[in-house]
């Protein structure tokens, strides 16, 4: 038995390591900032943190989105005012986010508090306060500086660097097909829960990428995945989907719930779990009648904001009587669980008698952040 070592150190500790993550990871990759549904008409925008950069996400007259740095093109003021990188404002639990992506809408474009140059939806500039196009002023010269938006199964990407290539889909791979089944662009939000996270964003990513500690975290979802205890989760097959326990079918209390499952769905995913995790801050797990959807929003080696939103079919919604309750409350539940360790990693790491630590076989999974950190820093160390 061979014991793989993980990144060194100072990949989950160093400001200078972050600082490198943000230019030349963060800004180049496609990164998940949220659903469509959160901006439905046009004129409609979010106003969101990432990587330490803030942006607009608008939906255009056209009906496409658009995001654009909150930055004038004249002074450098900041478009809309008054977002919150670390996500105060709105309540871990309460199902809002005010804080981490406050909303709005343009009723007529996007002016510039400062000295009301004003632009369109798309970002073109439009006027300019007693300034006429000649003698070295155009306004078709001073766009918003733009990042690339695409859009999958009803979530928004966005790339720092403005290019569309490689493109999302290239960069979601085999997921797009191992998901196909489930009607995720159908989906909408019930419920969203904030919660910040001491902890760096791999680390997280690393947990959520192997089961190996879900015996010793987890003890109500191993009642209703024991295959989670056994072996560490060694034998599971994850393209296949995780089995539940005899006459469960979903992630609740009881393994049960009143809620139909997705229409389509083949006999392995009507009772049983899958999950994907998508680099860089994306991670998807899907019930036969639900998904919750996690996006991370890193602020610096050792914090992260994790949003969770909980999705079900708009026809379920509708019924009577829906409550998304047994399903959130057992993600809550795990989810906390999950924190918890993953910030006493962070702090275990930071023991000056630490290096680095090792992947066990049943870990696999996990060195998979070994290799897409080395893929894309490849002069970092371990």
């Amino acid at each position: 038995m061979t014991l793989e070592p993980t990144l060194e150190r100072s990949h989950y500790l160093s400001p200078d390591r972050y600082a490198r993550e943000k230019e030349q990871l963060f800004a180049r990759e496609w990164m998940c900032v949220g659903r469509e549904e959160e901006i439905p008409e046009p004129g409609d925008y979010l106003l969101l943190e990432l990587a330490g950069e803030r942006l607009l996400l608008v939906r255009g007259r056209d009906g496409a989105l658009h995001a654009h740095y909150n930055v004038c093109r004249h002074r450098g003021s900041e478009l809309v005012l008054g977002v919150d990188p670390k996500g105060r404002g709105g309540e871990a639990g309460t199902g809002g986010a005010a804080g981490v992506r406050p909303s709005g809408h343009f009723s007529s474009g996007i002016k510039c508090p400062y000295h009301a140059w004003t632009y369109q939806l798309d970002g073109a500039l439009r006027t300019a306060p007693f300034l006429e196009d000649g003698d070295g002023f155009c306004r078709e010269d001073l766009p918003l500086f733009g990042a690339a938006v695409a859009c999958w199964g009803g979530f928004v990407f966005l790339r720092l660097d403005g290019t569309a290539e490689p493109s999302l889909l290239s960069q979601l791979g085999g997921a797009v097909e191992r998901v196909r089944r489930y009607p995720l662009a159908e989906l909408r939000t019930a419920r969203r829960i904030v919660y910040a996270v001491a902890a760096n964003w791999k680390v997280i990513l690393e947990n959520y990428n192997e089961c190996y500690h879900c015996g010793p975290v987890h003890p109500e979802l191993c009642r209703v995945v024991p295959a989670f205890k056994q072996k560490g989760g060694a034998d599971l097959d994850w393209d296949r989907g995780v089995p539940h326990r005899e006459g469960a079918w979903t992630f609740t209390m009881s393994g049960t719930t009143s809620r139909r499952p997705f229409p389509g769905l083949n006999a392995d995913e009507l009772t049983r779990h899958k999950g994907e995790l998508l680099y860089p801050n994306f991670m998807l797990s899907l019930a036969a009648e639900h998904a919750a959807a996690f996006t991370l929003w890193p602020h610096g080696p050792g914090e992260t904001t994790v949003i969770c939103d909980f999705l079900f079919h708009p026809e379920e919604m509708a019924r009577p009587g829906f409550d998304p309750m047994d399903a959130v409350e057992f993600w809550d539940i795990t989810n906390r669980q999950d924190w918890v360790i993953c910030e006493s990693v962070q702090r275990g790491m930071a023991s000056r008698i630490f290096t680095r630590g090792f992947y066990a076989p049943m870990e696999s999974l996990s060195l998979d952040i070994r290799r897409y950190i080395s893929d894309r820093l490849p002069s970092s160390d371990g």
